[in-house]
């Protein structure tokens, strides 16, 4: 039951985001809950994959390359998905960054009313 309040969460979160930025667009609810999903399978499967790939470029980025993992992994969705569209690796960047921020702010709203 978590684990589908956090992908209602994470789907909100991206008609949020999705609204906020020009770059980005989503065509629906059920469009946003399967980006949801989709990222999430993409940061549990793949995301560690690319991670210990790219151990050194990492270290030597002192971190920083964590960023752009972030933003292919949104790229990757917005290949897979039909109705999620963002149109440069920019804009996939700064949705990440904008993702986390609502998430955790939804998260913490949830909380509070639990």
């Amino acid at each position: 039951m978590k684990f589908l309040a956090k992908l209602i969460v994470s789907a909100i979160a991206v008609l949020i985001v999705s609204y906020l930025l020009p770059g980005v667009h989503v065509d629906s609810f059920l469009t946003a809950i399967v980006v949801a999903v989709v990222l999430s399978f993409l940061n549990t499967v793949i995301k560690p994959l690319m991670i210990i790939l790219t151990i050194p470029i990492t270290i030597f980025s002192f971190g920083l390359f964590l960023l752009v993992i972030n933003a292919f992994m949104i790229l990757l969705a917005d290949k897979l998905i039909d109705g999620f569209e963002v149109k440069n690796f920019w804009w996939a960047l700064i949705f990440s960054f904008a993702m986390g921020i609502v998430t955790s702010i939804l998260e913490n709203f949830q909380k509070v009313n639990s």
